[in-house]
């Protein structure tokens, strides 16, 4: 299969090998048996090579990637994560951005074992091998040094969306070279009278008599939009076409390169794409954020002014194929902040058994010896949130990894069709879920680590910085909590709802037939369920939108928490014939969620269910 020729390739050029040093600890990125764990024994995702797409993949093939991936990851990413931290992107006295050097060839090994199409089609360059084992191994990247992770994280993106929507000429020329890792890619949307409220961009684009566009305008936070990394970025740009309707309905979508190219396909003259500036993050600072104008006069192509620009399929449609990236997008922000509260998690843990401090509170001897911190209570409590957190999302970001192989792989469009719904109701959970609670994990990570935790010296301060901007990434939380209230429950008179409902009941049912305490988390989850429907049902009642979704966050909220039970009380199942410590804890991490996280939404249902004007009904002038 194509992996084994570019692993092979990347072993020869870059030192990288798929075996595992014996002598290094490798555990505090990931857990390698909860990824096994998860792939293996609970979504079963060697079945996959069962089936036309992924024809012939075995676990070992899986199992290669993944080690690769950590290697990598370990090796390249991970050493230069707190420099890149510290060292943020600057401009050079010849104006262009410098990072930390370690950054560039740790990308180059990325590509170079083909990471970059993991999952695409081998029709493309790609491994074509399934979503869901692409999604575990770029979360060790994630895990290892997210700054440096996001440029191929977009490149990624931004390449599927060209497969998804592009022409046949610009997969060839644009893609190709992506995958490769000669060129980058970025999404271009945000202006800064803008922000997220895409309809009112303002950068337009005037057809000329070649075919081609040119674009006029400035785009804000746009990561990934300047530097020496790549031969090229390709950026993919919201803007306007003379005479579109207004809002989003008007908006089209571009490829504006940063180089231009010549007839054989090779990079040519600079484009007129400008550094306007950059902007300095509290996290992610390994990823230059920049202020790009387009259409400046400082590089003019062909004596023409305005940035060279291609139309990607059909005038007015272009938000429409951003949502590719976009929803991508979402579901890698989510991943990415799951790997930060992960890999905070193992280093918070670590850091419990190896820190000496007090004594246990029935100790009546002041003299016997302080014991380590995770013998205390409080500190358990904490290390155990953190693995019900973290674990219970790594779990969420692989299941919609791994629905999208199901769809993929579906018999009937009708299948397809029900297992998109399901994707699509479950994207804006996947994406702010761990956003805020794996972020909580960082918060206890820090707690675990004492004083120690707000150092520059430990880690744990870096992650939870950094963790902090994936509640903004894709969308704020209110966003994604309008478009779950708003769009998602809704869509096809709640035919999404359902599909998740079924779901849940299956698992239930799994669990009645189990008995014991399993069938007793299941009756809790199937109670909230219920409740959830319910109240979507009793919001949406009345027929008023804005007070439906005045509380849409707290919808969100509670939303999440019954998805992430059920996620649970499915590794409980999986787990309970086992009484290994590795089950043992999986079973009792179910059992926090179960004790201390779902019974959050009790309330916050009845918040939602009593249609609360508090917060609409505020004024301007009272605050």
């Amino acid at each position: 299969m194509a992996f084994s020729a570019q692993a092979a390739q990347a072993g020869a050029g870059s030192s990288v090998s798929t075996a595992l040093p014996p002598s290094r600890d490798l555990g505090l990125l990931l857990s390698r048996r909860d990824v096994r764990f998860l792939l293996y024994e609970w979504l079963n995702v060697e079945r996959l090579g069962d089936r036309a797409r992924y024809s012939g993949q075995s676990r070992a093939d899986f199992d290669d990637v993944l080690a690769l991936a950590e290697r990598i990851a370990e090796e390249q990413f991970a050493p230069h994560n707190r420099s890149a931290d510290a060292n943020e992107p600057r401009l050079g006295e010849d104006g262009r951005v410098i990072l930390v050097p370690e950054v560039k060839p740790a990308l180059q090994a990325f590509a170079e074992a083909g990471l970059i199409g993991t999952s695409m089609d081998s029709a493309v360059g790609g491994m074509q091998l399934p979503h869901v084992v692409s999604a575990a191994a770029m979360a060790w990247f994630h895990a290892a040094n997210v700054g440096s992770a996001s440029y191929v994280m977009l490149t990624i993106g931004a390449a599927n969306l060209l497969l998804a929507n592009g022409s046949a000429d610009q997969v060839a020329t644009w893609v190709a070279p992506m995958v490769e890792g000669r060129f980058f890619g970025t999404m271009s949307l945000s202006e800064t009278q803008a922000g997220s409220s895409l309809g009112d961009i303002a950068t337009r684009a005037e057809p000329q008599d070649d075919g081609s566009y040119r674009l006029f305008g400035t785009k804000m936070w746009i990561s990934g939009g300047e530097h020496e990394l790549s031969e090229n970025i390709v950026h993919l740009v919201l803007a306007r076409i003379a005479g579109a309707p207004p809002g989003t309905r008007g908006i089209s979508l571009f490829i504006v390169p940063r180089f231009l190219l010549d007839e054989r396909g090779e990079v040519g003259p600079r484009n007129d794409v400008v550094l306007a500036g950059l902007n300095h993050k509290m996290g992610y600072r390994g990823t230059v954020n920049t202020v790009l104008g387009f259409g400046e006069g400082a590089h003019l192509p062909g004596g023409q002014p305005g940035a060279v620009g291609y139309l990607v399929g059909e005038p007015h449609k272009g938000l429409s194929y951003m949502f590719h990236m976009m929803n991508e997008a979402r579901i890698s922000v989510g991943l990415g902040a799951t790997a930060l509260g992960y890999t905070a998690y193992r280093k918070a843990l670590k850091y419990a058994r190896e820190r000496s401090q007090g004594r246990p509170v029935v100790a009546r001897n002041v003299a016997a010896p302080q014991v380590p911190i995770i013998e205390h209570s409080d500190v358990k409590r904490m290390l155990l949130a953190q693995k019900s957190y973290v674990e219970g999302a790594l779990a969420l970001e692989l299941y919609c990894a791994h629905l999208v192989d199901e769809q993929l792989c579906a018999d009937s469009q009708q299948q397809r069709d029900s297992i998109g719904l399901l994707l699509e109701l479950l994207t804006p959970i996947a994406k702010s879920w761990p956003s805020q609670w794996c972020l909580a994990a960082n918060w206890l990570a820090i707690q675990v680590h004492g004083g120690y935790g707000y150092a520059r010296e430990y880690d744990v301060e870096q992650h939870y910085r950094d963790n902090r901007l994936n509640a903004i990434h894709e969308g704020t939380m209110g966003i994604q909590a309008l478009d779950l209230l708003g769009r998602k429950v809704a869509m096809n008179d709640g035919a999404a709802l359902g599909l998740l409902a079924e779901r849940i009941a299956a698992c239930v049912q799994h669990a009645a037939l189990a008995g014991g305490e399993a069938a007793e988390l299941g009756s809790r989850l199937q109670l909230a369920c219920t409740r959830l429907i319910e109240v979507t049902a009793q919001l949406w009642a009345p027929l008023d939108a804005q007070l439906a979704l005045a509380n849409a966050t707290v919808y969100l909220e509670a939303f999440g928490h019954v998805v992430v039970a059920w996620i649970w009380l499915e590794q409980f199942l999986t787990a309970a014939d086992h009484e290994e410590p590795f089950y043992q804890g999986k079973r009792q991490a179910a059992r926090f969620f179960f004790s201390y996280e779902l019974p959050r939404t009790g309330p916050q249902f009845d918040l939602l269910a009593s249609l609360d004007r508090t917060s609409l009904d505020m004024r301007d002038s009272w605050f």
